[in-house]
């Protein structure tokens, strides 16, 4: 495993991810696979964009994952059983690093959110949830020119919202306090 991996891995055992606690909130299992992988020498990271016929996030870009089902016995099987029917990536050729904090979604779901290792030379194969497959350079996610913060009510509190302007992409919501995470944690590793 490359050096950048193998010292992701150690940061996230090191600080394992926040479970969240909001007493008074029934909030619904549900995870997702944070896809990273290493070409020409740069880290990557994979979305994927929904499809704007969806009836649930329509057209927004979103990690491979989704709520928990009862074949599920814990939440990474969750992320890598959606990384499977979403993309076609196997199970046994991703390598699991750890996990992110736990983050609440405004429609009332608990996203667990682990980080692997894909190859770089996979295969997709998007299932009809997935309307466009997008590969990124870490190194152009964590530019400070794309990214912005609005202030929003959310359940009754301001929070601050986080916008991705990815080229003709707009990350937001939980895939982008996810990536605000993971961006974090990439910055006292990648030196700039």
């Amino acid at each position: 495993m490359e050096p950048v991996f193998e010292e992701l891995r150690r940061r996230l055992s090191e600080r394992p991810g926040q479970s969240l606690n909001l007493p008074g909130l029934e909030l619904r299992d549900s995870a997702v696979l944070v896809p990273l992988f290493l070409r020409g020498g740069e880290l990557h990271v994979l979305f994927t964009k929904r499809p704007k016929t969806l009836r649930s996030h329509a057209g927004q870009i979103s990690f491979p994952g989704g709520a928990r089902e009862s074949m599920d016995l814990t939440p990474l099987h969750t992320a890598l059983r959606e990384a499977r029917e979403e993309l076609g990536i196997p199970q046994q050729r991703v390598e699991v690093l750890g996990l992110l904090d736990e983050i609440p979604t405004i429609t009332q779901f608990r996203i667990t959110p682990f980080v692997g290792v894909i190859p770089a030379d996979l295969r997709y194969q998007p299932s009809e949830e997935v309307e466009q497959v997008i590969e990124a350079r870490v190194s152009e996610l964590a530019n400070p020119a794309i990214q912005r913060v609005e202030k929003r009510v959310v359940w009754e509190q301001e929070r601050e919202i986080y916008f991705y302007d990815f080229g003709p992409h707009l990350i937001w919501g939980a895939t982008a306090r996810i990536l605000r995470g993971l961006l974090a944690i990439l910055a006292e590793l990648v030196p700039r």
